[in-house]
C-alpha cells in the first residue's frame, strides 16, 4: 500500500533553489512494523528512443537521489514507470544492469487501473 504525503516533494537547496520530485509517499512494509518514506519520480518514456528517455531518467534520478540523501535522508527514491516500459526497457540489458548494480530502485504501475504492478530493488 502506498500513501501519498507530498505532491510534489520539494527539495530545498541553498540560495533559494528548489527541485521537485513528483511524489513523496509512505509505503507499508510487510516484513516490518511501521512505514518507509519514499520519494517517487514518475517517467513516461514517450520519445522515439527508449535509450534517450533512459539516459534522462537515470540522470535525473541520480541528481535527486544524492540531494535527497543529503537533505532528506529518511526518504528512499524510486523511479516509477508503466509496466509496458518496465518490460521494454528495464527487462533489457541496460535497464537490468542499472537495477542489478543498485543505481536505481524502480516500481512499475498499470496506468489504466492506477495500481502498482511490481517493485524492483
Amino acid at each position: 500500500m502506498l500513501t501519498i504525503t507530498h505532491d510534489p516533494l520539494r527539495i530545498r537547496l541553498a540560495r533559494g533553489k528548489n527541485l521537485f520530485v513528483d511524489l513523496g509517499a509512505e509505503r507499508l512494509l510487510a516484513a516490518e512494523k511501521g512505514t518507509e518514506k519514499i520519494a517517487v519520480e514518475i517517467k513516461s518514456f514517450t520519445r522515439p528512443s527508449d535509450m534517450k528517455d533512459l539516459e534522462e531518467a537515470v540522470g535525473q534520478f541520480v541528481v535527486y537521489n544524492h540531494l535527497l540523501r543529503r537533505y532528506y535522508p529518511e526518504y528512499k527514491l524510486f523511479l516509477a514507470v508503466s509496466e509496458n516500459t518496465c518490460k521494454t526497457v528495464f527487462e533489457e540489458e541496460a535497464g537490468q544492469t542499472l537495477i542489478e548494480d543498485g543505481i536505481i530502485q524502480l516500481f512499475s504501475f498499470d496506468p489504466n487501473q492506477e495500481v502498482i504492478v511490481r517493485w524492483l530493488p
